[in-house]
């Protein structure tokens, strides 16, 4: 029988100083050949040991031996140019010079088949792997090739349907694709987001999710937040379909929040993990702000499908930051945990 309210995370958290340039994106190594190879593991023992003391449940690799969630992948397909870049817009929000499709893409090998293995054997707790979604990698590159994000994703949804399926054979209980471009094209979720999702995840043994936040805590995501209004309803376009789709688990951001918590009614029937760590701030939540949020959540989420987690990944925070906002989380679960249990 399942933990209630088992704790878990986005996925990533800050990297080791010596291993790549700490709160910042797309970070270059700064060790090469077998010594980053060695460095990587080093830095996944480290976070795995991270979220074990601070009572995680089901824990990640943090994301310790990517640059980037969605780039990295990219760089273990055919069809991509990364010498020949081009400037886009991410998600409306910010400028970033990203790789060409230029070709037909598949995947030339398995990408991370071997980091999942090593997670598996690295830790005895449930463990989840983290996958970039169809449409977040389609608005991370420029198309010259497919012209049509449409496209572009079905042909992304079959590579990661065949990495997935590899991911779960190495053991993993969870994977989840992060998919935050769901809060910004409502209408290409409507048309062909969902159904790429879906194929991206077919046939899966495990246990499915998708993440769905408002981005990493870097200065253009904040500055968007700001102009959404006294209340964020987004989720209100996603949650019904989401509900209807074969996906078994739905991330969201609660934590600091203007979505209007009863919005999580709209997910009857999915897991839903309840981001209660605001990874846009350097504070630190007490234990007891993180029982409020999932007490709020409890009123519409039943306590056999709430998960408490993050609101998004912590890479750009630093690992004192991470490691406290962890602590902070599986502190505030078994506050609510022992109250469900007639301990508190």
């Amino acid at each position: 029988m399942s933990r209630l309210l088992a704790t878990t995370i986005c996925g990533s958290l800050p990297k080791p100083a010596w291993l790549a340039e700490p709160r910042t994106l797309w970070a270059p190594w700064l060790l090469e050949g077998e010594a980053l190879a060695e460095g990587k593991r080093d830095a996944v023992r480290l976070v795995l040991r991270d979220q074990e003391r601070a009572g995680i449940d089901i824990v990640s690799d943090g994301e310790q031996t990517r640059r980037h969630f969605v780039t990295t992948l990219i760089e273990g397909l055919d069809g991509v140019d990364f010498e020949h870049r081009k400037t886009v817009r991410i998600r409306n929000r910010y400028d970033a010079d990203v790789p060409m499709i230029v070709g037909p893409v598949s995947r030339r090998h398995p990408v991370f088949v071997d980091d999942a293995a090593f997670l598996r054997g690295a830790t005895e707790r449930k463990v989840k792997f983290t996958l970039p979604g169809p449409m977040t990698m389609v608005d991370t590159l420029y198309d010259g090739h497919y012209r049509s994000r449409e496209k572009l994703a079905w042909a992304f949804a079959e590579i990661l349907n065949e990495e997935a399926l590899a991911i779960a054979a190495a053991g993993v209980d969870v994977i989840q694709f992060d998919e935050p471009a769901f809060n910004v094209y409502f209408d290409e979720v409507r048309d062909w987001g969902v159904a790429a999702l879906e194929r991206a995840a077919e046939g899966l043994p495990c246990t499915t999710a998708v993440h769905i936040c408002y981005g990493y805590g870097i200065k253009a995501n904040i500055d968007w937040k700001k102009t959404l209004g006294s209340e964020w309803r987004q989720y209100e376009e996603t949650f019904p379909r989401l509900a209807r789709s074969k996906i078994a688990q739905v991330s969201i951001e609660c934590a600091n929040s203007r979505v209007p918590i009863e919005l999580l009614g709209l997910l009857a029937g999915k897991d839903v993990l309840v981001g209660a760590i605001d990874v846009a701030t350097d504070r630190i939540e007490t234990p007891a702000e993180v029982a409020t949020t999932l007490r709020a959540a409890l009123k519409y989420v039943p306590a056999d499908r709430l998960y408490p987690c993050t609101n998004c990944g912590m890479v750009p925070l630093s690992r004192e930051v991470a490691r406290g906002k962890l602590d902070a989380l599986g502190a505030g679960a078994a506050i609510v945990r022992a109250e469900l249990a007639g301990d508190g």
